[in-house]
């Protein structure tokens, strides 16, 4: 079965939703880099001062607040809460890895 012939407008509108995604994934990655050289300063403080590499209320406090802006900007809430969580379970692994240096 043969594919049926590519439409330049097609074409044209595709490779600019596919540069607006790599923008936005470009974007994401530096807002990430710089989420956790902040988050690495934090558990270089959190081991300067003997706190523990988790605060569970803080954590639930951000999911809470990030699952009602995610509601807010037609975001699926259970999306924004698993990724918040992998990015917090990381974070935390950092702050466990600082303590124990």
């Amino acid at each position: 079965m043969s594919q049926p012939a590519p439409n330049p407008l097609t074409d044209q509108t595709l490779a600019g939703f596919r540069a607006s995604i790599d923008n936005i994934d470009a974007a994401l990655i530096h807002i990430l880099a710089e989420r956790f050289r902040i988050t690495k300063a934090v558990g270089t403080f959190k081991a300067e001062h003997a706190l523990p590499p988790s605060d569970p209320g803080r954590e639930e406090r951000q999911i809470a607040r990030l699952r009602k802006l995610a509601g807010e900007a037609q975001l699926d809430p259970e999306f924004s809460e698993k990724f918040l969580r992998f990015i917090i379970d990381e974070v935390i692994r950092h702050h466990v890895q600082a303590a124990a240096k």
